[in-house]
């Protein structure tokens, strides 16, 4: 793991602002790792605030729901911040209240919970991982292996964002409820919260925990926030290879993520707005906005302009992880918790040389693989080599090709390396 500028400070102590609300919004029917949801509504049908508007009964998905009250217009191929397209529900806003109107669950009410009714609640609520891989939670609070231990992931490595960070600051108690159902539906006891140093409020906040957590302080550097390397800060286990972290009785949620089971929980209100970052020296005023899923990116933008200087490129997610948009109409999803602007400095494209095989991107590989290899095997389009070269067990934190003097896109390789390695038997 590295240490790179974390570039935190244009919004570490902005407070959470409320988006207005859009005018019209572009919901896709896949926010999550798995199977695309079925549309269960269609043109000129009228949705409410947090309706079910798109799911699978069964198999790796998780439900979609309106973020708005409004009038559905299509439901037809729109931009998607990760996939480049994919099918989407547009709406139109309309005057009716926008705000979530559910029942509230008492503490009594709550505490008499079971495993199977909270996971039901969890799944119809939508909620996946929302630090960027977007695993249907219902699916990981219910792993086929025994676990003992829940991590909470509030490493929030990705230089520039921080709202992870506002989430621990803003909603602590809300935060604190969300572990502790998330623990009691998994029946641990053992519960661990991962704070980077460079979080200061956020860690004085949690070590005066009255719960029970153990709070480990961990250090700054990146990739942090990856499972694998947190279980290894945490808990001084290794995953083995090609395994998950349940596999060694560990499971892991992002901070958003627990603050998105207690708002379904207490609730009973589903996932339809999430914290987002929008940052960058492009913006007048970068802040951290809580935003209802569906809105394109470009509104995001505009409320906190006016720009100072044009960006070259925009990202949702960070530096390192996040995805490069090629239309500002994309629209935010589940898992985005950032939209970052970059100016000509920032995103300056080097010129790729040849390899000196000097090993920076070995000694820096967090997953321990050789990305050098792999690339050239991605080159020569020798794909079972790649895999043997375990390119499927990158983890695409980018920093091989941070840290390569040669400026080689490694990191580019290496996901099509992985994309080409799955098909090989």
């Amino acid at each position: 793991m590295v240490r790179i500028k974390e570039n935190k400070e244009y919004v570490q102590d902005k407070p959470i602002e409320a988006l207005p609300l859009p005018a019209r919004v572009y919901i896709p029917l896949i926010q999550h790792l798995g199977k695309v949801c079925n549309p269960e509504v269609k043109s000129g049908d009228i949705v409410k605030v947090g309706q079910r508007i798109a799911g699978l009964d069964s198999g790796l998905s998780a439900l979609v729901h309106s973020s708005v009250s409004g009038k559905v217009v299509s439901v037809q191929d729109y931009a998607h911040p990760v996939l480049g397209k994919a099918r989407a529900i547009t709406i139109d806003t309309d005057s009716q209240p926008q705000d979530w109107q559910g029942s509230l669950r008492s503490e009594d009410e709550v505490s008499r919970l079971g495993k199977v009714e909270m996971i039901r609640i969890v799944r119809e609520a939508g909620i996946v991982g929302m630090g960027g891989a977007s695993f249907p939670t219902h699916i990981k609070l219910n792993p086929s292996k025994p676990v003992d231990t829940l991590i909470i992931n509030a490493a929030e490595c990705e230089p520039y964002l921080a709202a992870d960070y506002r989430l621990m600051v803003e909603k602590t108690e809300q935060v604190y409820s969300g572990i502790r159902l998330a623990a009691q539906c998994l029946g641990v006891k053992n519960i661990y919260i991962g704070i980077e140093e460079n979080k200061p409020q956020a860690i004085r906040k949690f070590l005066d925990n009255r719960y029970g957590f153990i709070v480990k302080v961990l250090k700054s550097v990146y990739p942090q926030g990856g499972e694998k390397q947190l279980v290894q800060s945490i808990l001084a286990k290794e995953i083995p290879r090609g395994k998950l972290p349940f596999d060694i009785g560990v499971v892991v949620q992002n901070i958003a993520t627990v603050y998105a089971i207690y708002e379904a929980v207490y609730r009973g209100k589903p996932l339809y707005e999430r914290v987002v970052s929008v940052t960058g020296n492009c913006l007048s005023n970068p802040k951290n906005l809580l935003v209802r899923i569906g809105t394109p990116i470009r509104e995001l933008i505009d409320f906190c302009g006016p720009l100072k200087k044009d960006p070259v490129k925009v990202i949702t997610g960070g530096p390192m992880m996040g995805i490069s948009q090629f239309t500002l109409d994309a629209p935010v999803i589940k898992s985005t918790n950032g939209v970052l602007l970059l100016d000509k400095e920032e995103s300056k494209v080097l010129e790729e040389n040849v390899c000196i095989r000097c090993g920076a991107c070995v000694r820096a590989c967090p997953a321990g693989l050789m990305p050098c290899m792999i690339n050239l095997a991605a080159e020569k389009e020798l794909w079972a080599t790649a895999k043997d070269y375990a390119a499927i067990d990158c983890i695409e934190c980018g920093l091989c090709s941070y840290v390569c003097p040669a400026n080689r896109n490694l990191v580019q390789s290496i996901k099509m390396a992985k994309l080409k390695a799955v098909t090989i038997k």
